[in-house]
């Protein structure tokens, strides 16, 4: 089975540059995740990445990447992401 593509909103893009997620951490977290049902019938699902860096002043060590998105009949709409982080290990 072939997967689906995944396609960016200009809002999903924009969230993620300024929460400092790739791209490619959103696509492995949605490939690689367990999927939960979000609002208004939108799926989340979430995947910690190492960090190691700053953040508006802070040192962090962990960033866990939270994307919202909807799954159509052939791609998959990220609406959002949110971005959480940590200095757990």
């Amino acid at each position: 089975m072939l997967e689906k593509s995944v396609y960016f909103t200009r809002h999903a893009l924009d969230q993620m540059k300024e929460r400092k997620a790739t791209e490619d951490e959103v696509i492995e977290a949605i490939r690689h995740g367990n999927w939960s049902p979000a609002e208004k019938g939108r799926l989340t699902t979430t995947k910690t990445f190492p960090f190691n860096s700053e953040h508006y002043g802070r040192y962090y060590t962990t960033k866990e990447v939270v994307p919202i998105f909807l799954e159509e009949a052939e791609r998959i709409v990220v609406i959002t992401v949110y971005t959480f982080f940590s200095q757990r290990r």
